[in-house]
């Protein structure tokens, strides 16, 4: 699991990646592999970091336990969890959306 921290002290979420989400993620090779960590690092965990719960591609799933969020990248969703009580952002995985939702 990897921690994801920045300096700005208006955040008040912080973001952990797991060791899921780091595997699923690491298999997009090449320039679309660059491409989606920018987007994370300089939009998405920005935007969860300040309000994990609302957003123009942020979904709670329904009927899901432990309650469990979606975020959608393009053709990709990145689903999370959140721990209100430590203010934490836990990324799960990292799926294309014709796998996302399956069990």
């Amino acid at each position: 699991m990897r921690q994801i921290e920045k300096g700005d002290s208006s955040i008040s979420y912080k973001i952990f990646e797991t060791k899921q989400f780091l595997k699923d993620f690491n298999r997009i090779k090449g320039k679309i592999h660059l491409k989606l960590k920018a987007k994370l690092d300089n939009y998405v965990y920005p935007q969860l970091r300040k309000e994990p719960h609302f957003g123009n591609n942020i979904k709670k799933l329904v009927d899901w336990q432990p309650e469990t969020w979606r975020y959608r990248i393009g053709d990709n969703r990145l689903f999370y969890e959140i721990d209100e009580e430590e203010k934490i952002v836990f990324i799960l995985t990292f799926d294309p959306r014709e796998s996302a939702y399956k069990s």
